[in-house]
């Protein structure tokens, strides 16, 4: 644990330092932090998402507004709690406008999370939202590429990481329930799929 953890500040250490990044200058610029994500690196789920928003870069934690709200709802709607799983983002800095972060970028931060999955090793990768979903779907060369999300959503997907086969649900992004309540249960009956890797 402490091994993985050492790991995981590493990965922060250079992502703070990476000059080379356009997000760079945003993010020095408005005294944000890099989100590299938290949790237990240990875990058997694990969540990712597209990038930071400003409560995120300006706290350094993951889903920290009203969407990690919901995303914390949803956790306990299984039995868990943030501790119990990881959760992350394609993206550890802040696009401007929380714009969809560019092919640029999204290949310049790859990497780190590549590690971060090789280090935590999850049963089940969950990605919360489109962008996320097609990002798992392309890194692991999966079948279901170019699927949409409303035909996804829920499933329980083979994909295979460096380490071996791991699960892959896709679901929507928890803001969805924010402002559609139909959507709202959609996504508490498909968290349900999380259940099997507890």
């Amino acid at each position: 644990m402490a091994d993985k953890a050492q790991k995981m500040a590493a990965i922060k250490a250079e992502i703070e330092a990476l000059a080379e990044s356009p997000l760079y200058e945003y993010r020095t610029t408005n005294g944000y932090q890099v989100v590299i994500g938290e949790g237990s690196p240990d875990a058997a789920i694990l969540f990712i998402g597209e990038a930071p928003g400003k409560q995120e870069a300006k706290s350094g934690r993951p889903f920290v507004g009203t969407s990690g709200k919901m995303l914390d709802k949803l956790l306990e709607h299984i039995g868990l709690a943030r501790g119990d799983v990881y959760i992350t983002n394609v993206v550890k800095d802040r696009p401007p406008e929380n714009r969809d972060p560019t092919k640029e970028e999204v290949e310049l931060y790859t990497p780190f999370l590549t590690r971060q999955i090789d280090i935590i090793r999850p049963k089940v990768i969950a990605t919360l939202g489109r962008f996320a979903m097609d990002y798992v779907f392309g890194l692991f060369d999966m079948a279901e590429q170019g699927e949409k999300i409303s035909a996804m959503h829920g499933q329980v997907l083979k994909g295979q990481a460096a380490y071996g086969p791991v699960a892959v649900v896709p679901l929507y992004h928890p803001a969805v329930a924010l402002y559609n309540a139909g959507q709202r249960d959609t996504l508490f009956e498909d968290f349900e799929a999380l259940k099997a890797f507890i």
